[in-house]
This record gives C-alpha cells, structure tokens and sequence, in this order.
C-alpha cells in the first residue's frame, strides 16, 4: 500500500474577506484520509505563509496548500518553487486568477473534494527584479490600484472596485522604455501587465493568449484611452477579447527590462511593493508542481 501525502494547509484567516472558522473540520468532511495525512497552520502576518511553506519543504511536505487569494498563493509558491513539493489551493481571495484559470472550484468544498484526485501539472513562474510571481505582476495604474487596496480595510471584490473606481479619474500615464528580448520600444502607457496567465482574477482577461506552459511572459501594454471607451475596455476583459482592443498591445517575451521614470509601486500577483526605476523580468519555465 502506497504511503499516505503528508498534506499541510496554510491559511490566511483574513484573504477575501471569508470566514475561515470551522476551515478544518469543513476539510477533514471531504478530504480523503487514506491519501491523505492532513495538518493546518493559520498565517498571522505578511510573508508568515511563505516562512511555513519553506519549512515544510525542510520537513518533507509532499503537498502544501495554500487557502488564500493570489498573494497567500504567491508566498506559498515563492517556497515551493524549483522543489518537489507539490501546490494545491483553496481558493478565498479576492480575485483568485490562478485558481479560475487552472479551472479549480471556488466553491470551498468542491476546492477540497478536487485535491483528493491528486492531478498535477507543472507551470511556469516569472521573476520580477529577483521576486518570484505566478500570475501576473504589473505597472501603472493597476500597480496603484493595488496599494491603494492593500491599504483599505474593505476586503473582496467590492473593496477592489471601490480602489478602481477612486483611481481611475486622476491617475496619468507615464513613458517607460522596454526591451523586449533585444527589441527596444518606448511607449506612454496607462499600465503595463506582464502575464504569466491570462488573467488578472473575477475572469478579466487581459492577455487572452497566456499560458503557464509556454516558456513566455506576455507583456500587456495598455496605451491611453478616453474615458468615454471605459465600458468598451471592461467589455474586452470580460469577453477574452482584449488583444482586439486598438488601445492594447501585446508582445510574448522572456527577458524583459522596463525603465521607467521614477522609483513606484509595483504589483507581483496582486500585492504591492516598492521598486526601482529599472524593473529586469525573467520567465522560468516550469518550475511549480501544482495540483489541479
């Protein structure tokens, strides 16, 4: 008889603004025990998962799951990346894009009931000046919308319109200066969005051609556009047409520099973090084991 998974959930008891009390026995109701030896740890501060995923792959964790909204994901897999410890997710963010582009559940139990299959795939991560991210990282306005989120107390999808809505009026576009595996192009840009994934989360798709298994990043260049074109952009998003857009270019790469301006935020799956003027971006092809 094969030897039971030694599986570790890590949970982020404030992602997505979702309860998480009662989390274990609502996964000890559905998990399959004879694959499965379960144990759980909650996160108590930022980069904590991360701190308890590298520890677990120390430990021999066969599968660590991450129970959280895309930055939970992206701590867990900062860890887990290049190992053989394997991902899973329960997906509680707010936009949860890797999760609805691997197509897992966001019905809590139908999440947990998938992990028992024990189907994993191997994808690609990206490296934005030495971080790791998994989905998307960004620039420009949704790089703005992201601090401005992280720094509210509305969680979930509401929190998150509400951050859009107070940006979008004032924010202006900036230059940058991108090369793009050897080919430089300079543009003025209301965001830049380099995808590992198609989408962002809430299935806006922003670069419809992404895949986590092709060895290239997609550089989603979103050119200035009138305001009146707004519910023509969201249309885009929601329909997997943004290529289609004459307001969006986007160009495959692997190694990829942007310069920029000035020192500003910038968003790795979601969370916001201060970096440079010169922003170096690498993809590394399949590096994350993860179920789904």
């Amino acid at each position: 008889m094969a030897r039971k998974q030694r599986i570790l959930f890590l949970v982020n008891p404030i992602s997505g603004g979702r309860k998480k009390k009662g989390f274990e026995k609502r996964v000890m109701a559905d998990l399959d025990t004879s694959l499965f030896d379960a144990t759980f740890a909650f996160t108590a501060y930022a980069g904590h998962a991360n701190e308890l995923a590298t520890q677990a792959v120390a430990d021999g964790m066969d599968v660590v799951v991450a129970v959280g909204g895309d930055g939970t994901i992206n701590e867990i897999a900062a860890a887990l990346n290049s190992t053989d410890t394997v991902l899973g997710i329960i997906p509680e963010g707010s936009g949860n894009g890797l999760a609805l582009y691997l197509g897992i559940p966001l019905n809590e139990r139908a999440a947990i009931r998938r992990l028992n299959r024990l189907d994993h795939m191997t994808i690609d991560s990206g490296s934005i000046n030495g971080l790791p991210f998994f989905n998307m990282a960004g620039i420009g306005f949704d790089a703005s919308v992201s601090d401005r989120f992280a720094n509210d107390n509305i969680r979930g999808p509401i929190g998150y319109m509400k951050a859009v809505l107070a940006e979008i009026s004032t924010y202006k576009p900036k230059r940058y200066l991108l090369d793009i595996d050897g080919e430089v192009i300079e543009r003025e840009a209301f965001m830049i969005s380099v995808a590992n994934s198609p989408q962002y989360g809430n299935n806006a798709y922003v670069a419809p051609q992404a895949s986590v298994t092709d060895g290239v990043l997609d550089i989603c260049i979103i050119h200035k556009f009138p305001l009146y074109t707004i519910p023509m952009m969201v249309f885009h998003l929601f329909n997997k047409t943004a290529d289609q857009s004459e307001y969006v270019e986007i160009v495959p790469g692997k190694q990829i520099r942007i310069e920029r301006e000035n020192a500003d935020a910038v968003h790795v799956d979601g969370e916001p973090k201060e970096m440079g003027s010169v922003l170096d971006i690498l993809v590394k092809p399949a590096t994350l084991r993860i179920l789904c």
